[in-house]
């Protein structure tokens, strides 16, 4: 028995996110349907990030426990031959029995793209969330620098979690724009539900003129949903990297 990961990138427009859910396909689905054909037994990953439905991966990680007897690095070739054109395999290694992706200390990057122009640019709508408002990015990067450090983002997730604690790290957040498209990076040691996407709903406010930024530190304090901006769309968001700190 060896357990194998798998980095995996994805559009997830066509999925109901990755964790597997009665009667719709998502992502999680479709590797395990397709790796128990491939490898002859039944196969159940383990993801690193439950994405939502839309959302999308460079980059996520899942691992698995297989008696096969194909290479791990082998895998992701193989694999890839079976899979949709919208899922594919990055790379496949063998990793230590113990190893679980959501219980290693890790940095997770999100991006969140804006296409920020008077109309529409259709190439883009699945893969970014479109508004004809000029926003001011040098004041949405000076919002986002409040939320650097530790800090707990209860007033940043959905109200649905079910985290035992809502302190979490972030490294880094850059906000920068390159012709019409805005791209919001956000590093950290771990994220709530939809924190991500209601930090760019919070900070999309704050690029219109609707919040200053020194607001951000009152919402922060909150610990407030109610307090904080919209949850921005799912279609702008793709989990860009994972980098594992302890193997």
């Amino acid at each position: 028995m060896k357990r194998v990961m798998l980095t995996v990138a994805y559009d997830g427009t066509n999925y109901h996110g990755w964790q597997i859910q009665p009667n719709v396909v998502t992502v999680e689905s479709v590797l395990n349907e397709t790796l128990s054909a491939l490898l002859q037994e039944e196969i159940k990953v383990i993801g690193a990030s439950r994405t939502d439905t839309g959302v999308h991966a460079l980059g996520n990680i899942a691992v698995f426990d297989t008696q096969a007897r194909m290479p791990a690095e082998k895998i992701s070739y193989a694999l890839n031959q079976r899979l949709p054109q919208d899922i594919c395999i990055q790379a496949s290694k063998e990793v230590s029995q113990n190893f679980h992706p959501r219980r290693h200390n890790s940095k997770k990057t999100y991006a969140y793209k804006i296409w920020n122009s008077a109309f529409p640019m259709p190439i883009y709508r699945l893969y970014s969330h479109f508004t004809y408002v000029p926003l001011d990015v040098d004041a949405m990067q000076r919002a986002a620098n409040y939320l650097v450090g530790e800090h707990d983002f209860k007033s940043f997730c959905s109200v649905a979690t079910t985290a035992e604690t809502t302190v979490r790290t972030l490294y880094e957040i850059a906000v920068e724009r390159a012709g019409e498209m805005i791209t919001i990076r956000v590093v950290g040691s771990g994220f709530l539900y939809n924190m991500v996407r209601i930090i760019a709903g919070t900070l999309i406010e704050v690029g219109k003129g609707s919040l200053v930024p020194e607001r951000i530190e009152e919402i922060l304090k909150a610990c407030d949903r109610a307090v904080a901006g919209p949850t921005a769309p799912a279609c702008g968001l793709s989990l860009v990297q994972y980098e594992f700190l302890d193997i």
